[in-house]
């Protein structure tokens, strides 16, 4: 659905009427596998930035040339009482991303490095420019004081992508380096390039972790089509979100099997013929469901073929206040939303069954910010949303699923422009659209990134994790 406001301040005299109202002043963001255009700003907090500088040698599509490492170039500066000092270079007049390594910071003078690194780039960053800062999970710094500091790298990435402006974002990417299995630049290399990507449009103001994958289960970053040849299978598939998560699969390469209820079959066949997948009619609640998926997957494919990823985007809505809300409408949405998924990754999981996941293969799930900060009228879908959540932290925690290279994580959409949102009555749609930093709605787009990126063979250093797709929604911030 079209956003007029969004369409009115993209021009040049819609913005000064705009800002004469007072309205809000959303920026067109900068989608797909597109790259800052100004320079990348490399800083450092406590140390050399050695992780990141080097994840970042390995992102082939960064020219480096349009790095700019203030480690590594600084200059002579005169303070008003005549002394001098080694600081970083300044920056250019416009930069594409300011990526700060902070995985060294462990005292509180570090956080005003990070300050310094900062303070320039929120007006030199360019409209939908990137600010990114790698630090490491706090538990994991050693003393309390390191502990406060990673801590605080949360509340001042969070605050910064409040205050930048453009379609700009913030966000955090905290590591493992203190561990056993410590993260490489090649386990890093996939989030780094997600996050400056326009692919990341409207994750903006959240926390990732990434850890380190077996040797071998990380592939190298492809920039156009890492799925080819692999099969992908995506639920709820008709219209809306799942119709755009077919897209961007079947754009990058996959296969994809397009699923939904017999009732959606002409929005099923028509999304399959668009994108030469196969369309699957199928009520996933049926107790056979996922047996339905391996065969079909096994008969279009052969007996060879095996599932890389399969996304659980099927869903409903009953909304009703809790007082009013019978079993039927709570245990509806619960089947559909929560115990079915739970029973097809059963099934798919059978490492003998053909058709069915194969190994260093991808399970996704769709939550919610519902599921995250609760919501008015949708305890069922909020409680069916958070168990998601719930079931993919154990699932990635899942040592079984670790040795064959499976990972599963989440995304948690916020307010997404949609057949469905475009129904909202006009105030609340409009109150959805604008409570958050980008002040605009998100697009199904969004969330199919967010999911291809989690699935592609580059990211298996990610798992058990929800990512928010929200804008920095201030729902559950």
């Amino acid at each position: 659905m079209s956003d007029f406001l969004t369409n009115l301040a993209s021009t040049g005299w819609g913005r000064t009427v705009t800002k004469q109202l007072g309205l809000p002043q959303p920026a067109r963001l900068r989608r797909g596998r597109t790259l800052p255009q100004g320079p990348v700003v490399l800083g450092a907090a406590g140390g050399t930035p050695s992780l990141v500088r080097e994840t970042l040698a390995l992102l082939a599509v960064l020219p480096q040339d349009a790095l700019v490492d203030t480690a590594a170039t600084r200059v002579t500066e005169t303070t008003e009482d005549g002394e001098t000092r080694q600081v970083p270079a300044p920056y250019p007049a416009k930069i594409g991303a300011l990526v700060i390594d902070a995985t060294s910071a462990t005292a509180i003078a570090d956080l005003e490095t990070v300050r310094g690194l900062l303070r320039p780039a929120m007006k030199a960053v360019e409209t939908s420019g990137r600010v990114v800062v790698v630090g490491v999970e706090p538990e994991t710094a050693g003393a309390p004081t390191a502990v406060a500091t990673q801590q605080a790298l949360e509340g001042i990435v969070r605050s910064v992508g409040k205050e930048l402006r453009g379609g700009a974002t913030a966000n955090l990417v905290r590591v493992d380096l203190l561990t056993d299995e410590p993260t490489t630049p090649t386990d890093l290399a996939s989030t780094l390039s997600f996050l400056l990507e326009g692919r990341s449009a409207y994750v903006a103001g959240q926390v990732l972790h990434v850890g380190h994958a077996a040797e071998g289960r990380v592939s190298e970053i492809s920039s156009e089509r890492p799925f080819e040849g692999q099969v992908v299978v995506v639920t709820g598939a008709g219209r809306g979100i799942g119709a755009g998560i077919a897209e961007v699969f079947a754009r990058d390469g996959a296969m994809v099997v397009a699923v939904d209820v017999p009732a959606a079959g002409e929005g099923l066949s028509s999304v399959a013929n668009k994108i030469g997948g196969t369309a699957l009619q199928l009520d996933i609640t049926a107790p056979d469901a996922g047996q339905r998926v391996a065969a079909h997957v096994a008969q279009r494919f052969g007996d060879a073929a095996r599932i890389h990823t399969i996304v659980h985007n099927a869903g409903i809505t009953r909304d009703k206040l809790l007082a009013n809300t019978d079993e039927e409408r709570w245990g509806s949405v619960l089947e559909v939303n929560l115990a079915a998924q739970i029973r097809i990754n059963d099934v798919l999981l059978d490492a003998s069954l053909p058709g069915g996941l194969d190994e260093g293969g991808r399970v996704v799930g769709v939550a919610s910010t519902s599921g995250i900060a609760g919501n008015r009228g949708q305890t069922n879908y909020a409680a069916s949303k958070a168990g998601v959540i719930g079931l993919v932290r154990a699932m990635g925690a899942d040592e079984r699923l670790a040795r064959r290279g499976i990972t599963v994580n989440a995304v948690a959409p916020g307010f997404i422009e949609t057949e469905m949102t475009a129904r909202v009555p006009l105030a609340t749609r409009e109150i959805g659209r604008r409570i958050n930093s980008l002040q605009q709605g998100g697009r199904p787009v969004d969330v199919a990134e967010t999911i291809a990126w989690f699935a592609q063979p580059a990211t298996a250093a990610v798992t058990g994790r929800v990512l928010r797709v929200c804008g920095q929604s201030q729902l559950g911030a």
